[in-house]
Order: structure tokens, then sequence, then C-alpha cells
């Protein structure tokens, strides 16, 4: 054998000897991975795999800035921003992402779905992405809702600064309208939502205060801008409902319909809560107690009642993050999933899932911990939706505060400072610092599957769901348009992640698009009622649902095997009411209001 020939042959070798054992590696990983979703696929019925990146899709959030006076504590006060959102808003059939960032100078994202498992960054080429300027706040939040009936989704940007309005401009351009819209200048906003809350044909829009209005947490001349309680603080922001006049501008009627919280809301949520066909308003709060306005006639128009003490969803107060609806007995009621924070040995509030009581029409019960979902950690986002198809709403939860040095933690001087009066607790100044420790970090997330037995099973970690981010938003959408709903999750200071989801097969489903005539058409304010195998479940078309997300506008309705559909009844926002028999399943139907 020649010399050049034997080198070859021994630099093949050698390079084999390298290579090979990190091959076989890959490959006995790919396989366990492979095993892993086939046994997820049988026990479960759905396996998640991350594929964010794989889909082109490269987003880490970048957290805001506080002013230097508040760095003892400013991991917390810098701990909300990331949010997500879904929206079809060229009207393509494609479900596609939009996410805030909330760093000064940071850029918004709006993926857009190509429809062959790809996506692609449209935000600033469309005019959504440059949201964080100087002097203007920075990004909390987002909701989409077409507010002047054009058949395009508009778009809403809420901040801990000035609100952003824009016109889809029939899914080419993003024209900004704030200016002239009629909202204010700044609102140091935790949440929002569209609404038609007089059912005249036009959504008006809802915008929920977190921190005071005069706080301004970059530049502030004072450090006592937390709140006075951890049970009862009613010194944060104020809200404001918009009236939707029909002309590009929205008039502030928030005194007059009887909207009086200045708690600290981080969630909102529109929706008939007590079936006389108007919708209502859930108000999630932080340091304090959950609130209930419905929705009643008053002397010169509609008027809101808080009803939280007498409904029962008002009495003990906690650390509300999240506000998301379900019909999880398939009962034709649907329960609030309110979540909070639990940490075993130190601090256990519980989440609280108000069910309606058919006993006592306008009580809610807390059957949380009956049904299995109460303990979730220190709790963000959580949505409702039919995972694996099975017939029963699944529920998934992200959580996560502030992680730090592993293996730290904050909690005890996190107690101390509870314990103080308002004085005290108000001031940052008065608070420990935090010196990079973690509080309730590092957690793993809750994916709960219905068994349509009164009880839910915890199986995240065996379907696929294995990150510990500090998980804020999270949302549901039928990515592929193949009938499951995949999970996209905002977390703060983190990657976006995108699970796509598979279901067994044989596992029927349907999904409903509405568009409203008479009703605003959006349909938001929709309740779809379907019916099948001597079953059926109740959901209706929202804007805003869980903490700083919203989900596909499409209804999404698992329903088994062998499904036989009887019958679907949709009552629209203008009292009308629709029937459609006998439709197939595994069918997406876009379907209009009779004129």
């Amino acid at each position: 054998m020649n010399k050049p020939l034997l080198r070859t042959l021994l630099a093949v070798g050698f390079v084999a000897l390298l290579v090979g054992p990190k091959l076989y590696l890959r490959h006995e990983a790919t396989s366990a991975a492979t095993q892993a979703r086939a046994e997820a696929l049988s026990h479960y019925g759905m396996s998640l795999q991350e594929v964010a990146a794989a889909s082109g899709i490269h987003f880490t959030h970048s957290i805001p800035v506080v002013d230097p006076k508040l760095a003892n504590i400013a991991p917390m006060i810098a701990s909300m921003g990331a949010s997500v959102t879904i929206v079809d808003y060229d009207h393509d059939g494609w479900n596609d992402i939009y996410v805030t960032n909330s760093q000064p100078g940071s850029h918004n994202h709006l993926y857009r779905n190509l429809g062959n498992g790809q996506f692609v960054d449209v935000a600033e080429q469309l005019g959504i992405a440059d949201l964080n300027q100087p002097d203007t706040g920075v990004c909390m939040g987002a909701v989409w809702g077409d507010y002047d009936n054009d058949g395009y989704p508009d778009l809403l940007v809420y901040k801990w600064g000035r609100p952003e309005l824009f016109h889809n401009d029939q899914g080419k351009h993003f024209t900004r309208v704030t200016e002239g819209s009629g909202l204010p200048a700044w609102i140091n906003a935790g949440a929002a939502t569209w609404v038609d809350y007089d059912r005249d044909g036009r959504l008006d829009l809802l915008i929920a205060g977190y921190w005071p209005d005069d706080v301004r947490l970059e530049n502030t001349p004072t450090t006592r801008v937390m709140p006075d309680s951890f049970e009862y603080a009613n010194n944060g922001g104020r809200k404001w409902l918009f009236r939707n006049l029909g002309n590009g501008h929205f008039k502030d009627v928030t005194q007059e319909t009887g909207l009086s919280s200045t708690r600290w809301t981080l969630a909102v949520l529109a929706a008939d809560l007590n079936g006389d066909g108007w919708p209502d308003i859930f108000i999630a709060n932080d340091y304090g107690v959950s609130e209930l306005y419905l929705n009643e006639p008053g002397p010169s128009g509609r008027h809101f009642r808080e009803v939280g003490a007498a409904s029962g969803i008002g009495h003990s107060p906690k650390s509300g993050m999240n506000a998301s609806l379900g019909d999880v007995l398939n009962s034709g009621e649907e329960a609030i999933y309110v979540s909070n924070i639990s940490e075993p040995g130190i601090l256990v509030q519980g989440n609280n899932l108000w069910m309606p009581d058919s006993q006592h029409p306008g009580r809610f019960n807390n059957l949380a911990s009956v049904m299995g979902v109460e303990l979730g950690g220190w709790s963000f986002g959580a949505q409702f939706g039919d995972l694996n198809n099975a017939g029963y709403l699944d529920l998934y939860l992200v959580n996560g505060y502030v992680s730090g040095a592993p293996g730290s933690s904050y909690w005890y001087d996190f107690s101390q400072i509870t314990g103080g009066n308002a004085k005290i607790i108000s001031d940052a100044a008065n608070w420990p610092a935090m010196k990079g420790r973690s509080l309730g970090g590092y957690q793993a997330k809750r994916l709960w599957l219905n068994g349509g037995d009164g009880r839910f099973q915890e199986v995240s970690s065996a379907v696929g769901a294995t990150d510990t981010y500090d998980g804020r938003a999270v949302a549901l959408a039928d990515l592929e348009n193949n009938g499951a709903l995949d999970i996209v999750v905002a977390n703060q200071g983190g990657p976006l992640l995108l699970y796509r989801n598979t279901v067994s097969p044989g596992r029927n489903w349907i999904e409903l698009d509405l568009e409203g005539s008479r009703s605003n058409r959006s349909a938001i304010g929709a309740k779809v009622t379907v019916r099948w195998n001597e079953q059926e479940q109740v959901q209706q078309v929202v804007a805003a649902s869980g903490y700083a997300a919203q989900n596909e506008h499409r209804l999404h309705f698992g329903l088994g095997p062998n499904a036989v559909i009887e019958n679907i009844i949709i009552q629209w926002p203008s009292g009308q009411r629709q029937v459609i028999d006998s439709p197939h399943p595994n069918q997406r139907l876009h379907i209009r209001e009779t004129p």
C-alpha cells in the first residue's frame, strides 16, 4: 500500500473515531425522542415538539429598563411585557403570530405563516415593529379586532406608556391612527380587550391600568410606586372603556358606565358570564380580589355593576394574573380560570376555577382543587383548548417569575416586606435588594388533560413540554390547518416557543370561523354550542384571553372518535340565532351571520 493512500485511510479512521460517537449519540437521542412521542400519542392522544427555530422563528424577548432608583427590585418591576397574539392579518387562511418586545428601542415581530411550516417576520415592512421609541413607554401586549367592520382585523398595542392603534389596510400595511382616535396620551396598561358592550355592531375598547397613570418607571422622581397592600391594594391604574363612535373615534365612557376600579389589573375577560346575551367584564387583579362587572341597563344606556363579593369570586384576595373561559364539563356552563401563586411550604394561594353554581344563579364555586388544577407554581398565562381532540377542554399553563442564580432564593426577604404596613410596602426603597436571586424561577409548566370525569391529569413532560423559562403568555392556534391546536409561548426575557401538536389519528374535530353582519364583523361576543354524540360544548368568541394573549379567531371543537354532529347553534351578538344542521366533522367552516 502506498504511503499517500495509507495516510488518507488513517485520517479517515481518525475522523470516524471523533465523529462516530457523536453521530451515534445523536441517533440515539433522535430514536429516544421518536419513541417518547409514540408513547405520548399512545397514552395521551397527543405529542408536542418544540419547533420555533426550525420554523423560522428566532425571537428572544427583551425586558423593560427601569429607573436606577428602583434597581434593588428591578427584576420584579421589569417582569412583564412578553405577550403573544394570533391573527390572520391578511386573510389568507393561515394563522399568523404577533409578539411584543419591551426594551426601549427593541422591535415587535409579526410572523407571517407561509403555509408550509415556515414563518417570516413582516412587522417592520408593515409598520408595526418599532413601537418602543423614546418617551413613549414600552409594549406590554396587543389585541386584534375589526373596529371599522371592513373585514380586516385592526391592532391595538397597549403599553406602560402611549397606547397605539393601527388600522389594517387590507393586509398590505398598517396605518397608525392613534392621534385623533380619542385614546389618552399615557396608560400604564396591564391588559386590554375588544368588546361590543352595547351591541351596536361596533367594537368598543377596554384598557385596564396596572400602575397608576402618573407613574413613569423609566424616570421616576419617587420610589413610592408600589402597591399599598398585598391583599387589598387599590392604588393601581384606572380602567378605560372607550365607545366606538363609528368614525374612527372612541369616546371615554368609563365613568358613566360604572367601571370605577383602580386595582392592579393583569387580565381582563369580556364575555357573557350570566347568560343574558350581554358581554360582562371579569377583571383579574394582582395584590387583591378579582372583580366581576355585570352588563345591565342603566338610565342612559348600558351600565356595569360590580358583583365580585356577592358572586363569590371577590371573596379571597390573591395575585390574579390570568382570566380564561372554558366549558370544562360539557355542561353548557363556562368556568373562569384565574392563576395565582403557589410555592409549597412558603405561599400557597392556589389557582381558581370559578364554576357557575347551578343551584344558586349568580354565584360561583371554586373547583380548582377538586378538579386538580389548583397548584401551578408562580402561574401566569393559561388557556383552555381540546389539545388531544378527545371532546373535552384541556388546560395549558405557563409559570415562573424571576429565574436568577440557580439555587438562590429571594423568598425569605420577600416575606419580610409582605408583612409591612402600607407606607413600607408602597415604597420600593424599603424592599430588600434581590441581588440576582430567584423568586419562583425555573418552574415546570403544566398541561392538564381533561378526563371528562371532572378531573384533570398533568402530563406536560410526558407529552414533550419540558421548558423552564419564565413563561408569561400562551396562545392556542391551529397553525398547520390540520385540526390540531398548537401552542405558542412568550417568555419574559426568553425565547418564543412553538410547540407543534400531533394528535392521534381517528379523533375528530370541527373549526368555525364566524363573521358578523348585523353584529360586529369580528363576531366577538358570539356564543356557539356544538352538539354531537349526545354531548354538547359551549364556546364564545372573545378577543383577549389569558394573560397578555389572544387565541386564534376560529373556535376549535375536539369531538373524539366516531363523531356525528347533530347541529351547531350560534347566538350572535345582535341577538339573532342561527342553526347549522348535521355538518360533517374534520373541516373548517366559515359562517357568516344571516343578514
